[in-house]
């Protein structure tokens, strides 16, 4: 082996001090089973759609991706696990937009701090909902359903998945915009409000299309508009609500993916680009639609943006009504 001349040595040890080191966190991420934190009970719709995801990220992870359910707390519980979890790649967060739009735009008092202790990932899928009513009420559409409002103002109850959720801020913008008085029955879970309407306890509520659809086709509820800004696919026959209330602006309804503040950008975008193309994967789409939800998997970026702009709109028209967020 020929010898490197002794001039040379000192160019050659100066030209490997400039080659910047391969950032080893990228190589190696991920080197262990990564932890999806969410706030959905177990056996829920929530909880299916991120199982579903999480199958198809850990396949392009090359790594299992674990479900921790931390339900509760209207998802304060779970997303405290992730704000104070280690900014490493290996715990992230499902989450609805309770902690990050509700509870920002009410500038709720809490333990961390969403827009400073977690940073948007996707938007995994959209979560249409839809107004029902027990099969025996006399209304067959939802402007039946105004008519019958204005004539008992007062009369006809209507559940909710809580004070403050989506669906609670949609029927006061229906309010607002109709004049319309109905009687708000909130509730911890939106399953148990569903569940009242079929048994009768309630005779109105607004739910997630994916728990519904069965019970619709069983003829167990009547489906009378959906909140969404277009028809749905499983309901082609049924109004949007801007169809029979112009101005009405739909509310934030979707489970969003988060990181804790501080994950090494290589990371971040590895993990923010298998999740995307997680939600891409054919079979995936398909499962997520079979149960009632509407894929997006968009950028960080967009996702962010999205989130700021629903933050906006949930404060203006909580301020018009008149709610006390967060509660």
């Amino acid at each position: 082996m020929t010898d490197i001349p002794r001039r040379i040595l000192p160019l050659l040890g100066a030209a490997l001090v400039l080659i910047p080191p391969a950032p080893s966190h990228a190589q190696t991420y991920p080197a262990k089973p990564v932890r999806m934190v969410t706030q959905f009970v177990a056996g829920s719709g929530g909880d299916a759609l991120i199982r579903i995801l999480a199958t198809y990220l850990g396949d392009n992870l090359g790594q299992p991706v674990v479900i921790e359910n931390r339900a509760g707390a209207g998802g304060i519980i779970a997303a405290e696990v992730v704000a104070r979890a280690a900014p490493d790649g290996y715990s992230f967060l499902a989450a609805t937009p309770n902690i990050p739009v509700v509870r920002v735009a009410a500038e709720s008092k809490m333990s961390f701090d969403p827009n400073k202790d977690l940073v948007a990932l996707t938007a995994v899928a959209a979560t249409p909902s839809i107004f029902i009513a027990h099969p025996s009420l006399p209304v067959n559409s939802y402007r039946e359903v105004m008519d019958y409002a204005r004539k008992f103002p007062n009369k006809l109850s209507y559940g909710t998945s809580g004070v403050g959720s989506a669906h609670h801020l949609a029927a006061e913008q229906v309010r607002l915009l109709s004049g319309i008085e109905m009687v708000h029955v909130p509730y911890k879970a939106g399953q148990q409000a569903l569940l009242d309407v079929v048994t009768g306890q309630i005779p109105t509520s607004w739910v997630i299309l994916g728990e519904a659809v069965p019970l619709a086709k069983a003829g167990k509820i009547k489906v009378l508009v959906t909140r969404e800004e277009k028809r749905l696919s499983a309901f082609p026959d049924v109004p949007a609500i801007g169809e029979l209330i112009p101005g009405f602006e739909p509310l934030p309804g979707w489970t969003g993916l988060f990181t804790p503040a501080g994950v090494p950008q290589a990371v971040f975008r590895r993990l923010s680009g298998d999740a995307m193309k997680a939600l891409q994967v054919p079979e995936a789409k398909t499962k997520i639609n079979q149960i009632g939800f509407e894929v997006v998997g968009n950028t960080p970026e967009e996702f962010a943006a999205q989130i700021k702009r629903e933050v906006a709109l949930t404060a203006r028209i909580a301020r018009a009504a008149g709610i006390k967020l967060g509660d």
